[in-house]
């Protein structure tokens, strides 16, 4: 698998591309401005967009000039329309772990993680509240949050509860 710069002006975004991506693209583009671009974009041997149209839109805001690509001129036409949507399906399926996560993000102290979007993980300022609280080592009290919405997951068998019921 080659690697290969591309000029921008030389590729095209899908028109049927049926993910939303544009509320994505200022996070993307802060994840390039902080690393760099990491992971190319998979396109077609006439530099059609298979998987990457946001990170395409990032680096258009970011005013590069070309990008890295591979090109995947090896699969068919309907190879090419599966693997579009494969890709961006797989990752809408996986889900987090609120708790890792939590500890993940704690680790992480050089870096505002928000502008990354990780503060769209949490519904509302409560959540939030709850996050920053235990960001700061503090304790929480379930009684203070649980409401109808509010559900743990206990961690060996998956099963669902609200604590407050």
């Amino acid at each position: 698998m080659n690697i290969i710069e591309k000029n921008i002006e030389e590729l095209t975004l899908y028109e049927n591309n049926p993910r939303q991506n544009d509320n994505a693209v200022d996070y993307v583009a802060n994840s390039i401005e902080e690393f760099g671009f990491k992971i190319p974009c998979l396109i077609t041997g006439t530099g059609e967009i298979i998987c990457g149209h946001t990170r395409i839109k990032a680096a258009v805001k970011l005013g590069m000039k070309s990008i890295p690509c591979i090109v995947a001129d090896d699969l068919t036409e309907e190879q090419v329309r599966a693997f579009r949507l494969i890709d961006n399906q797989t990752a809408s399926i996986a889900e987090w772990d609120m708790e890792m996560l939590e500890d993940e993000l704690n680790k992480i102290s050089d870096l505002n993680m928000d502008d990354f979007g990780f503060d769209q993980l949490f519904d509302d300022n409560s959540d939030k509240e709850k996050k920053q609280k235990l960001n700061q080592g503090g304790e929480i009290d379930i009684n203070d949050y649980a409401d109808d919405k509010f559900e743990c997951t206990c961690p060996k068998c998956g099963f669902r509860f609200n604590p407050k019921e």
